[in-house]
């Protein structure tokens, strides 16, 4: 943490955590990485910035954290589509990696 805030890693990030990969405006999720115990923008830029591929989380830890007000929360949470403490949405395409991020057993 820099200042009490949250970061989040990655390449070529924006101040919401959007990275090179990731980049529409909904693309403010970032995602924990069980192994580093660190948020990433993306699986991409965690695999390209570590020596492991992407560790999923548990579904009941603070698995993501919403790049616009950095506030954590559980996957449960994270599927209601966008942040309930700034209410800014995020990319619905993003659920195509639960798998990555969360697991086999994300829900």
């Amino acid at each position: 943490m820099t200042s009490g805030v949250p970061v989040i890693y990655g390449l070529g990030l924006d101040a919401a955590g959007r990275c090179q990969h990731y980049h529409l405006e909904t693309d403010i999720a970032a995602l924990w990485c069980e192994q580093c115990r660190r948020y990433y923008a993306c699986y991409q830029c965690h695999d390209a910035l570590c020596q492991h591929a992407f560790v999923a989380s548990t579904p009941l830890s603070l698995a993501v954290m919403c790049g616009a007000c950095r506030y954590r929360m559980t996957v449960t949470t994270y599927h209601l589509g966008y942040c309930p403490h700034c209410h800014r949405a995020f990319n619905p395409r993003c659920r195509l990696h639960d798998r990555i991020y969360f697991g086999a057993d994300c829900e």
